[in-house]
């Protein structure tokens, strides 16, 4: 491993016959930059401010990038390192099958959601573990490489299955904290040629500390800020309104229905507001006519009966003369004379 980031470091910068990754503080450093490095670092600073403001927003485009950085980071490694059909690959037969394969690995954590929020997880984890063995470096040296190994993976597999369980939070935290890291990488290179990343892979491996200037440590400190605003960013502007199970359009159609359904719903005042005289309607109902039965008008024959009962001229006279008239109603429609005293004419 140490071997590989040598050659790396020996292709990207310029190396001088006894130089030394070590650097004094009072020691100006050369900047000599060369074409192809400078353009890697551009590019890598313009994907790590997509991740780190627009990482929950471009979701497929963050899971298909972060299995083609896994997947290729360790075939290169495997290919450069180990021999492959007994015979040891050059830089560039390793680069090719690194990104051959690190394309399908994209395309696999792009398609199935759950490797892809794995894979965000387990990059947040290797990311936060690799900070705190920066700041466990001030207080305690690991006297074994193993301690950051455990510390590692331990740290990476938690946060893996943390983001599998609360996605939206922790890949809006994972892309920031990731993108905020790749610009912190890019300024480190633009100032001190990669002294910080130098600094940071001694502390992997569980090199003898060294002291750190100054500027590595105002270059140290430009993480913690980006993150923290690339995530305010995500959650209040870019990532509003946007789910990754859903998307934009659903959601938009699911808040213009709930808007229908409030339109639509009657307003009901409170009950202390009613009026005391509530406004009469426009029409009023025709009420049920009375029934009428047998037993509420006299028959004619207890009348008749009634009569022959009766003697004397005077009654006679009494029932022509009288100005009571009952009507009958009934299926004849027929008016029958009471026998009472003078009085005003009822009907009923």
């Amino acid at each position: 491993m140490t071997a590989t980031v040598q050659t790396l470091r020996f292709k990207l910068l310029p190396h001088e016959p006894g130089q030394e990754w070590g650097h004094s503080c009072q020691q100006e450093i050369e900047r000599r930059y060369q074409v192809v490095p400078s353009v890697v670092c551009a590019m890598c600073c313009l994907f790590g401010i997509i991740y780190c403001f627009f990482g929950y927003r471009c979701f497929k485009a963050v899971m298909f990038l972060t299995g083609l950085m896994f997947g290729s980071i360790i075939i290169f490694m495997l290919c450069y390192k180990e021999r492959v059909l007994d015979t040891q690959l050059s830089v560039e037969a390793s680069v090719g099958i690194g990104l051959g394969i690190g394309v399908l690995c994209g395309l696999v954590t792009m398609l199935v959601r759950s490797v892809g929020l794995f894979m965000v997880g387990l990059l947040l984890g290797l990311l936060l573990a690799v900070a705190t063995l920066v700041v466990m470096e001030q207080f305690y040296h690991p006297p074994t490489v193993w301690i950051p190994i455990a510390l590692l993976l331990g740290v990476g597999m938690l946060f893996a299955v943390l983001t599998l369980q609360w996605q939206r939070f922790f890949t809006t935290l994972s892309t920031a904290v990731f993108g905020s890291a790749i610009m912190t990488v890019t300024i480190d290179y633009f100032i001190e040629l990669f002294l910080l990343v130098q600094y940071i892979y001694e502390r992997i491996k569980v090199a003898p500390a060294r002291p750190v200037c100054w500027y590595s440590w105002v270059i140290l400190g430009v993480w913690p800020l980006l993150t923290t605003l690339g995530v305010l960013v995500q959650w209040k502007v870019t990532g509003e309104g946007y789910s990754h199970t859903e998307g934009p359009v659903r959601i938009k159609q699911r808040e213009n229905r709930k808007e229908n359904k409030k339109k639509r719903r009657p307003h009901h005042p409170p009950p202390h507001q009613h009026k005391a005289h509530p406004p009469e309607p426009a029409y009023r109902r025709k009420p049920n006519p009375v029934r009428r039965f047998d037993g509420d008008v006299l028959s004619p024959s207890y009348i008749q009966s009634f009569r022959e009962r009766q003697t004397g001229p005077s009654l006679n006279s009494l029932i022509t003369s009288s100005h009571a008239v009952v009507d009958l109603d009934y299926d004849c429609s027929s008016t029958v004379p009471l026998t009472t005293g003078s009085g005003p004419a009822v009907r009923v």
